[in-house]
Formats: C-alpha cells, structure tokens, sequence
C-alpha cells in the first residue's frame, strides 16, 4: 500500500511516498530513504520500498530538496548537509505518524545518499538501524578518482571562477550531470556507466529527471566527507553493500571505510557495478537490506 505524503523542512515542503505492508495492523518499523547525486524517487527507490513493505516494514521515501516533487530553490542544487539535515526532517515527521513505530526507525541509502547515512547513524540515535549502498565516503578521494589529474587545476580554476561571479550577482554557473562523452562535455559524473544508467532510466522510469546541476554542487561534493564519521555509527547495526566493479564511488574507498567501522557491522559484496545494484544486482542489494532491517528493526 503506498500513498503520497509531504512535510515541512525547516520552511521547505518535501514530497515523497509512503509504503505500509497490506496487512499492517497498527505501528510498524519505517525506513527513511532517498536517492543519490541529482536522482529522484523513481530512479527504483519504489522497488526497494515494495520489498521492504513485503517483509512487513513501513518506507518512508522522498525527493531531495530542489528536486523531483519536492519544493526547494535554487533547482538542482545539491547541498550533501541540506540533505541529512532533510533526513532528519523526515525522521521526525515519520515518527509523528500513527503508522509508524518510531522507536523502530532505520535509514536506507544508496550513492550519494549511501554516504548521507553514515553520517546519520552517528549522529541521530533515534536511527536504529543503516545501511549504506554503494556509498560515497570521501569526496576529496572520490573527486581525484574520477578527474583526470591534469584536469584538477582547470576545474578547481572553474569553482573559484563560479564563486566570484555568483559574489558579484550573476546566476550560478550549471553543469551536465552524465556527458556520453566527458572528454567533450563536462560533466559532474564522468563514467560511461553513469551515461547509460541515468540516461536509459530517466527514459523508462523518470522523465522528470534533469540533466543539469549546478556547478557549485560538484564543489559540494569535493568538500563533504562522510566517511569521517563511519566508526562513530556502532552501536547502531551497520550494513556496507559494495560493488566488487564500482569506479563510480570506488569500491576499495568503501571497503576501507568499512573497516573502520566498529561493531555490529556486515558486508555484502556485489558482483556488479555502482549501477548494477538497481538493477542486474537488485535481488541480492535489496535482500540483504531487507534481511538486515528484519533482523534489528523487527526480530531484533
């Protein structure tokens, strides 16, 4: 059962859906979920939620602010600290519902958000329980991943160009999220897999999905660094999935993230890449998620 629900921000309405399972009777255990870099909730969050719903847990699943349904100026901005600070939000709403057991609350994330839930399960105890999907944990490490070293300087020269046009009144300056060919056409996520994915599943899924963010997000993005805050999770139950093929958010940066991790904690390894845990991997992703929240939100 899914209905659509909204809630203040701090001044900001935020717009997503809430999953209950068919046969709920009275409060249950809710996870609080959003997407990733510039995604929205139909990017396969409905998918995850349909089968946390089936084993018998509540989803809580929302747009981030400036994008999909929910409100937020300026558009297609992404601050990573607006973010957790609008998991928060959300937490509280949902605890506020009938529906929801709120001393029963685990938050779910993937990518960008991945790395938004390592810094809520350290520092919101109201969060009994996490997993982490394909996570961004360090956005200075990520950022030298992906751009070529001799293109640092320029796109660093971009950021500092950006911020003084913004500081003398012009718009801010915006860029592609994905480029089908980087080399021509910058972009915020330079891998082919990153083109092929949003691309094909903006197409099927999630026409309202725009290439385009703002260039100071990708500046953002550099300066944030969740993975800092992994070992003070415990003892709230971690869960880390990792993509053994993942050079989108590197799979040896999530691995040692993970084992700085204290206890309790779980690793599940995908065979795949980043993309693939929506998809060709989303059995194995979604069910080890599912089975984790099962085991400390409801057998726990």
């Amino acid at each position: 059962m899914r209905r659509d629900i909204e809630f203040d921000a701090e001044g900001v309405t935020l717009r997503g859906w809430l999953y209950l399972p068919d046969e709920a009777r009275g409060s249950v255990p809710t996870i609080v979920m959003a997407h990733g870099f510039s995604a929205v909730k139909e990017m396969y969050l409905d998918s995850y939620a349909e089968v946390f719903a089936d084993a018998g847990l509540g989803a809580l699943v929302f747009d981030n602010r400036n994008f999909g349904a929910s409100d937020g100026e300026m558009r297609q901005e992404i601050d990573p600290w607006a973010q957790v600070r609008d998991y928060r939000h959300a937490i509280t709403y949902a605890r506020s519902l009938p529906e929801v057991d709120g001393e029963r609350i685990g938050v779910w994330g993937s990518s960008y958000s991945g790395g938004h839930v390592l810094v809520l399960g350290a520092i919101d105890r109201r969060i009994k329980c996490v997993v982490s999907q394909v996570p961004l944990v360090s956005g200075h490490e990520n950022f030298r991943a992906l751009v070529r070293r001799d293109l640092i300087a320029p796109t660093l020269k971009m950021f500092e160009e950006d911020r003084e046009a913004r500081y003398a009144g012009k718009e801010p300056a915006r860029i592609a999220v994905v480029a089908e060919d980087p080399s021509q056409t910058p972009c915020a996520l330079p891998t082919s897999d990153s083109w092929e994915w949003f691309t094909q599943t903006a197409e099927s899924r999630a026409p309202a999905w725009r290439n385009e963010v703002t260039l100071r997000s990708v500046e953002l993005f550099t300066e944030y660094e969740p993975g800092s805050y992994v070992q003070w999770v415990s003892p709230t139950p971690l869960m880390m999935v990792v993509a053994a093929g993942d050079h989108l958010t590197p799979a040896d940066l999530a691995l040692a993230a993970y084992e700085k991790a204290l206890e309790p904690k779980e690793l599940v390894l995908l065979p795949g890449g980043h993309f693939d845990a929506y998809v060709e991997d989303f059995e194995a992703a979604s069910g080890a998620a599912c089975e984790w929240f099962v085991e400390h939100l409801i057998e726990g």
